[in-house]
């Protein structure tokens, strides 16, 4: 079994919380398990901050946790715009196809946070280790985040088109 890297067990956390529900750690442990991923309850617990997950109840007043519901998307987005300040190298676009640059390793985790910004526009991301390819829905919506995610690049905030 090969090592998951960061943003795999979170993109698999993320989608875990989104399908079902869990009363315990202990639960969301052998859940990610099942995934392939073996992870300590104290780097779950971690994760699960990182990612805003919170504990709601159910239908049946059981506390459960869940995914991040309201404003989730205005903190990734802020998380986002301080990535692009701080990882990315270089951002090229051709048609609908945007090509984003980071240090090694880093790819993986810079994709997670252009998936849960939900841009306008993001049809999807596939990430390797040093390279992001974004797949817009046109090529405005191309040449738009390209703008976008250049400006974040220099301010560190999210770009005002995105707001």
């Amino acid at each position: 079994m090969s090592e998951v890297s960061r943003a795999g067990r979170h993109a698999t956390l993320r989608r875990l919380l989104v399908e079902a529900r869990f009363a315990s750690q202990a639960e969301l442990i052998e859940a990610l398990a099942g995934e392939g991923i073996t992870v300590s309850q104290p780097t779950l617990s971690k994760d699960l901050l990182e990612l805003g997950a919170v504990r709601e109840r159910s239908a049946d007043g059981v506390l459960v946790y869940a995914a991040p519901q309201g404003d989730a998307g205005g903190a990734a987005l802020d998380k986002l715009a301080r990535l692009c300040s701080e990882l990315l190298q270089s951002i090229r676009h051709a048609g609908t196809q945007i090509l984003v640059r980071t240090p090694p390793g880093a790819a993986q985790y810079f994709a997670s946070y252009l998936d849960l910004a939900s841009l306008r526009g993001v049809l999807g991301t596939i990430a390797g280790d040093d390279t992001v390819l974004v797949i817009a829905i046109d090529e405005q919506s191309a040449e738009s985040l390209v703008g976008a995610i250049s400006e974040m690049t220099k301010t560190g905030r999210p770009a005002k088109e995105l707001s």
